[in-house]
């Protein structure tokens, strides 16, 4: 039964969420899921897109620029379906469920975009913001702006926002490399996160955590939107 927090929002995530993502885990093949798509459903997905739909509400008070879309197929939630085309796993499941709250704007380059997200894997869960794995147009604007508005941006880090991502080992070209920010230049994604324990995800305030951690990292998030010329 979904618990309702004194807000008045719900989690609709249960234990057999994490059940289910284990027992993946250990029978990552097409026929095991094939018997258990049910149980993907009723345990996983379902539970999920409904804790998406929730969350619109809590969302549109960080910015309402993005969205929590609940559909099934090519909303909020990604696939659980891996693809394994140019990788050597070639297990066919990903065993973590992975929602990604996208700008609304076309121009804003989908997944790719400056958004929020939110990981569901059983003793590694997190939400949070960013850009992540960003077109090479839009991270030389980004890089641009950090180098142009580095007061702005040393005051954002001087917030306590722990910056994650891919990095390069120099600075990249067309840039000082005596920089303030030289070591920020080098990055190649922008995101930070907030961890949650298994306990965290499913008690009755996980709708309001995410929307804390969302909350942490806005600041960010919106420095990126500003870089890319996108509405915040």
């Amino acid at each position: 039964m979904a618990k309702a927090t004194p807000s008045g929002l719900e989690n609709p995530l249960g234990p057999g969420l994490f059940r289910f993502l284990k027992d993946l885990k250990a029978n990552n093949d097409r026929e095991w899921f094939q018997e258990n798509k049910a149980r993907y459903g009723a345990e996983a997905r379902d539970p999920v897109l409904r804790l998406i739909a929730a969350f619109g509400e809590p969302l549109a008070s960080v910015s309402r620029h993005f969205e929590a879309d609940p559909r099934p197929v090519g909303g909020s939630l990604f696939r659980i379906h891996r693809d394994t085309r140019f990788s050597k796993d070639k297990t066919p499941y990903k065993t973590h469920l992975g929602i990604n709250f996208r700008h609304r704007s076309e121009a804003a380059g989908g997944v790719h975009g400056p958004g929020f997200y939110l990981h569901l894997d059983p003793g590694g869960c997190f939400a949070g913001g960013g850009l992540w794995h960003p077109e090479p147009e839009a991270l030389y604007k980004v890089r641009q702006a950090i180098a142009a508005k580095s007061t702005a941006w040393k005051k954002l880090r001087a917030s306590g926002i722990d910056i994650e991502g891919e990095s390069l080992k120099r600075v990249p070209q067309g840039f000082d490399p005596d920089h303030p920010c030289a070591e920020d230049l080098k990055f190649k994604d922008f995101y930070t996160a907030t961890s949650f324990t298994d306990a965290q995800v499913l008690s009755p305030d996980f709708l309001e955590q995410v929307a804390g951690a969302c909350q942490r990292a806005a600041p960010l998030v919106r420095f990126l939107c500003k870089a890319l010329d996108l509405p915040w």
